[in-house]
């Protein structure tokens, strides 16, 4: 399916129906007619559109109008932009950021079913006008990246969320005389790769990887999650960076355990490990802009859904989801999401994590990750929100997270509540009351 690296030229898209959609500086009589012309296309106006608009991005600013040279013409013309963040989830980002004030940070919010960004936000205590974290992969991957080991896990090689691993030494140190020994003794202890998942193992996973999984199991599932290619947004992205050894051995431990600083991760890119779990194995390529205006108001450019393709089976994200799920119930993320879960009006939001730690040196300091989502019947969001702390921590990642999961839900579960509550107290036709929801046995 994803073997090797793929070329930007091989993703897959949906639906058929949106050629019908107007694209930008698509001449009428040249509309595509196929799949591969309609790809090109689309490339091509994101590659416009993000030259236009980076260089302002990358210094957080988003100018409401740009220049852009339409197809084919070479005096450049100017359009007004409309972006596809959500201004209530935005004000938040930027807020709890200011609030907070770590050392450097970034949160990245989008809707994982179509690639939107709803919101993204970056801070640096010491440089306001800084460089926008949020599109730079200078931060080391960390235990993120045992996402991509157990996506390798259950979907290449079999493994259930329940198989049981041996280890040896400490739950978050990796040494070569605990990892690479298969010896079971009195000290020896068992643990599901759920479990594993969720409080982050280290060497857990690094039994794991030599236990199930080959170098190239590693290498072709981070190609498939995109790590050494460049993501075809609508704006600049540093790419992720994966290097995974050829042979067993501790190096291959190390990667699959995230106990590097070798392999990078951009907050972007973070978002859309998430929302490839939340989405049933597909993952998205994220847009920021919505559409272009003319000076007459009349749109020259709606953004379409563009999709990387089927990373995992449907039945193998389910599989990781349980982990995930499982970091926020009892694992590293479990003290931050305690009151969220166990508020009764979050109660059919499914929630899902995974954090990483570990000290980078660009920016220097401590980095704290947190990539996760959140689902309801009707939307799928994910988020990735990072901390760098030099000294002193001033908030998790995982409290950003979950704050903005609370602030994406709260007035759709507030306007639910009054209307259950209506519900109750307004007679129905036939005398009797409303009792809001109930469950039906099928």
């Amino acid at each position: 399916m994803f073997q090797g690296r793929r070329q930007i030229a091989s993703l897959i898209l949906v639906p058929t129906a949106l050629l019908l959609s107007a694209f930008l500086f698509f001449n009428e009589r040249e509309m595509p007619r196929t799949e591969d012309e309609w790809l090109k296309k689309t490339l091509e106006a994101r590659q416009v559109i993000s030259q236009a608009l980076s260089p302002a991005l990358k210094s957080s600013k988003r100018p409401a109008e740009a220049l852009f040279a339409p197809e084919g013409e070479i005096e450049k013309q100017k359009y007004k932009i409309k972006y596809t963040l959500q201004d209530d989830v935005q004000k938040e980002a930027d807020s709890l950021l200011k609030k907070y004030r770590p050392d450097y940070a970034a949160i990245v919010m989008m809707d994982a079913k179509t690639g939107k960004i709803l919101a993204i936000s970056s801070f640096e205590k010491a440089n306001p006008q800084g460089s926008n974290l949020a599109l730079r992969a200078t931060f080391p991957a960390a235990s993120i990246f045992k996402v991509i080991t157990a996506s390798a896990a259950v979907d290449r090689a079999g493994v259930n969320p329940e198989h049981k691993i041996a280890y040896n030494g400490g739950n978050y140190t990796l040494y070569k005389r605990n990892v690479l020994s298969d010896k079971v003794n009195r000290w020896t202890r068992f643990i599901t790769l759920k479990e594993a998942f969720a409080r982050s193992i280290n060497t857990a996973f690094g039994r794991l990887s030599l236990e199930t999984l080959e170098p190239k199991d590693l290498s072709d599932y981070a190609s498939r999650y995109m790590f050494n290619e460049p993501i075809p947004a609508d704006f600049a992205v540093d790419m992720s960076q994966a290097f995974v050894p050829q042979e067993k051995g501790f190096a291959l431990t190390e990667v699959a355990s995230g106990y590097n600083r070798f392999n990078t991760l951009s907050p972007v890119h973070g978002a859309m490990l998430a929302s490839t779990i939340i989405n049933d194995g597909k993952m998205l390529v994220p847009y920021i802009v919505d559409s272009l205006e003319n000076e007459n108001g009349e749109a020259v450019y709606k953004a379409q859904v563009l999709e990387r393709g089927q990373i995992l089976r449907p039945e193998s994200s389910e599989k990781v989801r349980q982990m995930m799920e499982q970091t926020v119930l009892s694992g590293t993320s479990r003290k931050t999401f305690r009151r969220i879960v166990r508020d009764k009006k979050f109660r059919e939001i499914e929630m899902g994590g995974k954090t990483g730690h570990f000290t980078g040196m660009n920016p220097k300091g401590r980095t704290d990750w947190f990539i996760g989502y959140a689902s309801d019947e009707t939307d799928k969001i994910a988020i990735a929100a990072i901390t760098v702390n030099v000294q002193k921590w001033t908030v998790k990642s995982s409290a950003l997270g979950e704050m903005m999961f609370r602030k994406y839900f709260k007035d759709k579960l507030d306007e639910k509540e009054a209307q259950l509550e209506e519900n109750t107290r307004t007679p129905s036709s036939t005398g009797k009351r409303h009792t809001g929801l109930r469950r039906t046995k099928t």
